[in-house]
C-alpha cells in the first residue's frame, strides 16, 4: 500500500497533513538528518579553524562554501543516501559521517581531513544539538506565532465585547454579572503569561564525548582546551552550553519547555470548554459556511466542532508532552537508549498542539456574540443583586444584612425587580443610597469589567 494522506497510520500525516507543513519541515526524519549533517559540518569547520590542530589546515573560502551548501541544499535524495548507509551499518548517526565522506569525495581539502569528520564525538554530541535546534526553530517560528494569533484574536474580541453584560455562573449557578469581554481578556492574559514561560526557556547543549569528560579528545590532543572549543560550538548555535553531562545531555531544558507547552495547552483547553458552553447557552452563534453539514441526520445542527477538535488535540498533546517531560530527564547510569524513540515523537506532540491552536483560532473566527440573548438571561435573574444590596446594608451598620437577603432570595423560584425594590424601599439607609440601589439592574451591575476588558 503506497503511503499517502489516505493510507498514513498517523492522522498528523493523514487527515491533518495539510495543516502541519510548518512542523513537518522541522521534525521529519529528513529534517533530523539535515540538522545532524549541519552539526557534523560545523564541527569539522571548527576543527579546521583551531590553530592547535595542525592536521586540519584552515579551509579555503570555496571549500567553506561547499560545506555550507551541503546543508543549504540538503535534498530528499541526500536523505535517502543517508538511510541507505544506515541500512548497511545499522547506525543512524554514523551513516551521516559516511554520507559526508561520499558527498565531499571530490574536495581534496576535505578528504585530507576526512578522519576528522565526527572526530571525538559520541552520537549524542550530534543528536542533542540537532534536537535542541529543531525545538528552538519550532518554538520560535511555528508555536509562538500560532499562539500570538490566538492572543491577538482574543484581545480583539475582548475589546469588541467589553460592555456585553452577561450572567456569570459559579458552580454552574447564576452569579454576579460580568461581561463577555472581561471573560475573554481573562483567558488572553493567562495566555500572555504562559507564552512568556515558553519563550523564556533556554535550550541547552553539550559536546563533550562519550561520558562527558573529553576523554578521546584529550587522548589525541592533551594540550587543547576542548571545553572552550565545545562551548564556542554550542553557543554558536544559539544554545546554552552545558558542561556537566553523562553521555547524553540530560534533557532538563526540553522537559522545562514541554511543561510550559502543556501549561498553555491546559489554559486553552479550559477556554475551549467554556466557549463551547457559551455557544450552548446561545451567548455565541457560529457563522454558517455555505454547503457545510452539521449532522448526518439533523439538518439544523451547527456544532462547535472547532473547539471540540481543539480540546481533543490539546489533550493528546499534553499526554505526550507530560510523558516526555517526565521520562527524558531520566537515564540509567551514563546512558540508556530509552530517550531515543521518545525524542522522535517531539513533532507528534507539538503537531497535536498546533492542530489544537489552529482549530481554536478557526472557531474564534466564526463566533458572533448575541448580546440580546445575554441580556435576556440577565433580566431573568434579579436575585444576583442580593450581593450589592447586602453589601451596602453592611456599610450602614444594618445587623444581619447577609441573612436578610438570604431569607429573601436563596432557593426561591423567581426573584423579580419589584420584590427587590420593595425590600430596598424599606431599608434604613440614606435616600441617595436607596436611589443608587433602585437604579441598579443586573445589566449594569458589572463593576470594572469594561475597564479591565480594554486593558490588554
Amino acid at each position: 500500500m503506497a503511503l499517502s494522506p489516505l493510507t498514513a497510520l498517523s492522522p498528523l500525516d493523514g487527515r491533518y497533513h495539510g495543516r502541519l507543513a510548518g512542523l513537518r519541515d522541522t521534525f521529519s526524519e529528513l529534517a533530523l538528518i539535515r540538522y545532524r549533517a549541519r552539526i557534523e559540518i560545523e564541527w569539522l569547520k571548527t576543527l579546521a579553524a583551531e590553530p592547535s590542530i595542525r592536521e586540519v589546515p584552515p579551509f579555503s573560502p570555496p571549500t567553506l562554501s561547499q560545506l555550507d551548501e551541503v546543508v543549504a541544499r540538503f535534498s530528499e535524495a541526500d536523505g535517502a543516501s543517508v538511510k541507505a548507509a544506515e541500512a548497511r551499518i545499522n547506525h543512524d548517526v554514523k551513516a551521516i559521517e559516511y554520507f559526508l565522506r561520499e558527498k565531499l569525495a571530490g574536495n581534496k581539502e576535505v578528504m585530507k581531513a576526512a578522519e576528522f569528520i565526527h572526530f571525538g564525538c559520541t552520537s549524542e554530541d550530534i543528536n542533542n544539538l540537532a534536537y535542541a535546534l529543531m525545538l528552538k526553530h519550532a518554538r520560535d517560528k511555528v508555536i509562538l506565532p500560532a499562539l500570538d494569533h490566538i492572543i491577538e484574536k482574543l484581545a480583539g474580541l475582548a475589546h469588541e465585547l467589553a460592555d456585553a453584560a452577561m450572567l456569570a455562573r459559579t458552580h454552574g449557578q447564576p452569579a454576579s454579572p460580568t461581561t463577555m469581554g472581561k471573560e475573554l481578556v481573562n483567558v488572553a492574559q493567562r495566555l500572555v503569561r504562559a507564552r512568556e514561560r515558553i519563550a523564556g526557556v533556554t535550550l541547552t547543549g553539550k559536546f563533550n564525548g562519550a561520558v562527558g569528560n573529553y576523554n578521546a579528545h584529550l587522548a589525541a590532543y592533551p594540550g587543547v582546551d576542548w571545553e572552550k572549543i565545545a562551548r564556542g560550538l554550542v553557543e554558536g548555535f544559539g544554545l546554552e552550553f552545558n558542561p556537566y553531562t553523562i553521555q547524553i545531555e540530560p534533557h532538563d531544558s526540553i522537559a522545562e519547555l514541554f511543561d510550559a507547552c502543556a501549561r498553555i495547552n491546559t489554559v486553552l483547553l479550559d477556554f475551549d470548554r467554556d466557549v463551547w458552553a457559551y455557544i450552548s447557552l446561545g451567548y455565541f452563534k457560529q457563522r454558517v459556511k455555505e454547503g457545510e453539514v452539521g449532522s448526518s441526520v439533523m439538518p439544523h445542527k451547527v456544532n462547535p466542532i472547532d473547539f471540540e477538535n481543539s480540546e481533543g488535540n490539546l489533550g493528546v498533546a499534553n499526554a505526550l508532552l507530560r510523558h516526555m517531560s517526565d521520562k527524558l530527564p531520566i537515564s540509567r547510569w551514563q546512558r540508556d537508549l530509552t530517550d531515543s524513540t521518545v525524542l522522535r515523537n517531539m513533532g507528534v506532540a507539538l503537531g497535536h498542539a498546533l492542530l489544537g491552536y489552529d482549530s481554536c483560532l478557526k472557531g474564534l473566527g466564526k463566533l458572533e456574540a448575541d448580546r440580546e440573548r445575554m441580556k435576556r438571561d440577565l433580566d431573568g435573574h434579579w436575585e444576583v443583586l442580593a450581593e450589592p444590596i447586602q453589601t451596602v446594608m453592611r456599610r450602614y451598620g444594618i445587623t444581619g444584612a447577609y441573612e436578610k437577603l438570604k431569607e429573601l432570595t436563596r432557593g426561591k423560584e423567581r426573584i423579580t425587580r419589584d420584590m427587590l425594590h420593595d425590600f430596598i424601599n424599606g431599608l434604613a439607609i440614606p435616600e441617595s443610597e436607596k436611589k443608587r440601589l433602585l437604579a441598579l439592574t443586573p445589566t449594569t451591575y458589572i463593576g470594572k469589567a469594561v475597564e479591565l476588558a480594554k486593558r490588554i
